[in-house]
């Protein structure tokens, strides 16, 4: 099968669901025999990046790092999910002229719901100051004015955006209808 690669930048405030989301959908493309990778902010901040902290500079500098490797993968026919909060849109446009192929998909989740699941206990830790540079408390996070699809986590269960994904990507003809 000749696969064209894309990639989805799943973008969102910490805790919208991006990661939930992407690991769902990997696992649908996996079963139908799509080649599909998935890049995680908090994985690949680790390998790529643990020279960098979260100022402005080094975030944009981790997300061009993340770009280069996503559009390498997306050349090849990959389908790419990657998970980062990107939140600037300067961040997010850089994406866009530098992969070949590219969707935004913005994982819309309201700040207090997100302040609520804190599955990692990062907000609290943020609103306590004990950590600087948090977005959405500290940091600003620019929500996309036109990303190619928009999930609601809070609206919809992460299988049910999955599903949305899925026919974004059958109907712009990246997958099999």
């Amino acid at each position: 099968m000749n696969q064209q690669g894309i990639t989805l930048w799943f973008t969102g405030l910490s805790g919208a669901g991006k990661t939930t989301i992407a690991l769902h959908l990997e696992k649908r493309l996996q079963e139908l025999g799509i080649r599909v990778k998935r890049l995680d902010g908090d994985e690949v901040r680790a390998r790529l990046a643990p020279d960098l902290g979260f100022s402005k500079k080094d975030r944009f500098t981790h997300i061009e790092r993340v770009s280069y490797v996503a559009d390498l993968l997306t050349r090849y026919g990959v389908i790419v999910l990657a998970s980062f909060i990107s939140p600037y849109r300067e961040m997010r446009q850089l994406c866009r002229e530098q992969i070949e192929s590219f969707a935004e998909v913005y994982v819309h989740c309201p700040l207090e719901e997100c302040i609520q699941r804190d599955v990692k206990g990062l907000y609290a830790r943020a609103l306590k100051g004990e950590i600087s540079n948090f977005t959405g408390i500290s940091q600003p996070y620019e929500e996309p004015e036109s990303p190619d699809l928009t999930v609601d986590s809070h609206k919809e269960t992460a299988s049910e955006s999955a599903d949305r994904v899925m026919n974004f990507l059958r109907e712009q003809g990246y997958i099999p209808t």
